[in-house]
């Protein structure tokens, strides 16, 4: 499916499919779901704070997923999918499930908050969230506060985007900032976590 002809079938309830979608181990970029949404609301067809909500309602649906997944199903299990042929068609392997359980450990609860932020540590965080049988409300406060930033980041960009760009120079561009977004999202996390770090390692 084309931009276009996405833009054309965004409502509400698409977009809470489609982040619900991006939020499990199923590849899908909500790059190209809350910017162009948002790009849509510019122009009056929905209301981008609405568009941030139903994203955000999405991507806690599709955490909740991953999470008792984990939760129920333990570690041999998941890693057992992360290797399969099904795990491999979902872009998943055993490597980046390592990743992900390895940034949990380091960063504690508050990971689930921070990771949402992250490319590929996004759509996994849910996982060692359930294997360390995390407590489900503070995950789905840490996970809804991770994900609405996300999501107002990227309606930011698409309500912008719609005052510089035509909708045919929409893609492009929203893959060209989105990249700019990454590295200073990755750059202020590894700031945030080496000051938190530092503050630790003073008190001992």
């Amino acid at each position: 499916m084309n931009l276009s002809s996405l833009l054309s079938n965004l409502n509400y309830g698409t977009i809470l499919l489609l982040m619900l979608i991006e939020s499990t181990v199923i590849p899908f970029p909500s790059e190209v779901v809350v910017a162009p949404a948002a790009y849509h609301a510019a122009a009056g067809y929905q209301n981008v704070v609405l568009v941030v909500v139903f994203a955000t309602i999405g991507a806690d649906l599709g955490a909740m997923i991953n999470y008792a997944a984990a939760y129920y199903l333990g570690r041999p299990l998941i890693y057992s999918f992360a290797r399969s042929k099904w795990g491999r068609m979902c872009l998943l392997n055993e490597e980046k499930v390592q990743r992900s359980e390895k940034y949990f450990a380091d960063h504690g609860v508050v990971a689930t908050l921070t990771g949402r932020l992250l490319p590929v540590i996004r759509q996994l965080i849910s996982v060692p969230a359930g294997l360390a049988k995390m407590n489900f409300g503070k995950f789905i406060l840490y996970t809804t506060i991770g994900a609405g930033v996300w999501n107002t980041i990227l309606a930011a960009l698409g309500w912008y985007l719609h005052s510089i760009v035509p909708e045919s120079q929409l893609e492009a561009k929203i893959n060209e900032y989105s990249e700019y977004i990454k590295i200073v999202i990755v750059a202020a996390v590894v700031i945030v976590a080496a000051y938190f770090a530092w503050k630790k390692f003073k008190k001992h």
